[in-house]
């Protein structure tokens, strides 16, 4: 009996790292996003980038964002908000990040810093710079929204640790399904609800497309002074670049 039940394990964790290898297979080498965004009755766009690599015989992720404003906003407000997370993929099918930027405009940019091997956290920002201990679940505002491509969602709840360049905080999501209508027409998703748990957390939905490799296709968060932004999808191209973009930069 207990051979057997070992047996069973071992072919559950075959077929769980087959159906991973199958999901990470499937990922297309290159994801190009645009988004409509609203933040506080102002207009912008938002363009996503994801590449992934094979180097050295580990399979690499680099994310770019920017956003920009448009119209005659642009006018006014013609900085962009750029922000970059690189990293690996592991074989179990996370993603971990090693640097995070988030720099908006010619201000001092937000960096994290993550030492895996150190378990360290190195923050920087226009206050200087810390260090904190580097949770083994830790991920950055943009690895967090393409984590889910790699590996299974979770049931019913996840738990991480989430940072932006300047605080690290514990974060968890509830786990639902919605169908969200969208330029792109009618898309199912899985949507991810954070649990507000304390004074001050902030309030994030993510919404994952689940014909569309678990790409996000909508956040809508809280960001400073109460302001919140509505980030929607408009078109997701995989290998060719969107038309209105160049070189994976708003122009």
């Amino acid at each position: 009996m207990k051979k057997s039940l070992i047996a069973l394990a071992g072919g559950l964790g075959l077929a769980a790292f087959s159906a991973f290898s199958a999901c990470a297979a499937d990922v297309p080498p290159r994801v190009d996003i645009s988004y409509s965004i609203t933040s506080g009755g102002l207009e912008g766009e938002v363009y996503d980038t994801l590449e992934i690599r094979k180097e050295s015989g580990a399979r690499t992720y680099a994310i770019n964002s920017e956003a920009r404003a448009k119209g005659l906003l642009a006018l006014t407000q013609p900085d962009s908000v750029v922000r970059d997370s690189k990293g690996i993929i592991t074989a179990q099918g996370s993603l971990r990040p090693e640097r995070f930027s988030d720099q908006h405009g010619e201000k001092i940019p937000k960096v994290a810093i993550f030492d895996w091997d150190k378990k360290l956290l190195t923050l920087q920002h226009k206050r200087g710079e810390e260090q904190k201990p580097l949770p083994a679940d830790a991920l950055d505002r943009l690895s967090l929204l393409y984590s889910f491509m790699f590996s299974p969602t979770p049931g019913k709840m996840v738990n991480l640790h989430e940072t932006d360049g300047r605080r690290l905080e514990v974060a968890r999501y509830a786990i639902g399904k919605e169908t969200l209508d969208t330029p792109m027409g009618k898309l199912e998703t899985v949507v991810l609800t954070k649990q507000l748990e304390k004074e001050g957390d902030r309030d994030k939905k993510i919404w994952l497309a689940v014909d569309h490799h678990m790409l996000p296709v909508r956040i809508i968060s809280m960001e400073k002074l109460g302001i919140v932004t509505d980030q929607m999808v408009t078109k997701i191209s995989y290998g060719d670049q969107p038309d209105g973009f160049k070189q994976g930069r708003l122009h």
